[in-house]
């Protein structure tokens, strides 16, 4: 079995708790119409941003353990792996995939925004508890 740190299994519940809440909303918001929000194009856009997330933490979590220097050079890296990461998911959903109708990119971004928002608030408090 794979160890993982309490507060990292708190963070994988309450990126959970993120994804359904915001699922069941545009679940709840999506109609039938030219101008909806598909249901599956949210779920496949959670799971993007979720997938990215957790990698970006996992390399963080990784860092803690380790001696200073290298601490600094985990987040430097964990933070520069996302910001590719989902400007390579941005290409692929607004290029590739043809999603340019409004409420796409609605759900683009408020799914990045809450998803950041969240991974940005966990890494802050692990740093106010361990200092690099």
């Amino acid at each position: 079995m794979i160890f993982m740190p309490v507060i990292l299994k708190k963070y994988l519940i309450g990126l959970l708790l993120i994804n359904l809440i915001l699922l069941i909303a545009v679940y709840l918001l999506s109609n039938p119409g030219p101008a909806s929000i598909h249901f599956g194009d949210a779920m496949l856009l959670a799971l993007c941003f979720s997938a990215i997330n957790i990698l970006s933490v996992f390399i963080f979590s990784r860092g803690i353990k380790r001696d200073p220097e290298s601490q600094t050079m985990h987040l430097m890296v964990a933070i520069s792996i996302k910001l590719p990461l989902e400007m390579v998911l941005a290409l692929i959903w607004f290029f590739v995939a043809k999603k340019t109708y409004a409420s796409s990119v609605l759900l683009f971004f408020v799914l990045y925004l809450a998803l950041s928002l969240y991974s940005i608030s966990y890494i802050l408090k692990t740093l106010k508890h361990n200092s690099l």
